[in-house]
């Protein structure tokens, strides 16, 4: 390990510089993925309100109570 002399600045951690860029490289892809998914959903509704259908919304089946 070199030693440190006073007055000279420190070199940062070229590891830390790797976990960085590592950690904005899966932030960049999830978001590509999110924006994919995004873009699909919406192409698909799109597309089956352009082919002239009028139930292309999903629609939530499911009521709050259980009676």
């Amino acid at each position: 390990m070199p030693e440190e002399r006073p007055g000279e600045p420190r070199a940062p951690a070229p590891r830390r510089a790797a976990v960085l860029g590592l950690l904005v490289t899966l932030l960049l892809v999830v978001l590509g993925l999110v924006l994919v998914k995004v873009l699909r959903d919406s192409g698909r509704l799109e597309d089956c309100e352009l082919s002239g259908r009028t139930n292309c919304a999903p629609i939530d089946a499911r009521n709050g109570d259980s009676s």
